[in-house]
């Protein structure tokens, strides 16, 4: 499974951005899709993941009320709409996917930067 996330750039405080996850290969073996992010000297940290059987979603509480997450099957495209950016949003954005009762996420993508100004 090969992942490719796209979609980054820089913005202003209050804006939005959609990042964009393709995924190629063996998608079919692919139990959960997620987002993650890491900030200069912070570690990473989980965003939301969506499950792909039932298309349930879960977000970090941070972002919960401002992201959200959809799929395009026919495309293999995972999305992050992320709405009313902040500052503290900025980071390397990361798409990552799971096989069921695997307990990481094994398969990675290259990242995207998001860069939010105040």
């Amino acid at each position: 499974v090969q992942l490719q996330a796209s979609g980054g750039g820089l913005v202003q405080a209050g804006d939005s951005l959609r990042l964009s996850c393709v995924g190629s290969g063996r998608t079919s073996s692919i139990y959960a899709m997620g987002w993650f992010r890491q900030a200069p000297g912070k570690e990473r940290e989980f965003v939301g993941r969506l499950i792909l059987s039932t298309g349930s979603t879960n977000y970090a509480d941070s972002v919960k009320d401002r992201f959200r997450i959809s799929r395009d099957n026919a495309k293999n495209t995972m999305y992050l709409q992320m709405n009313t950016l902040k500052p503290e949003d900025m980071a390397v954005y990361y798409c990552a996917a799971k096989r069921r009762f695997s307990s990481e996420y094994g398969y990675w993508g290259q990242g995207t930067q998001v860069t939010v100004s105040s």
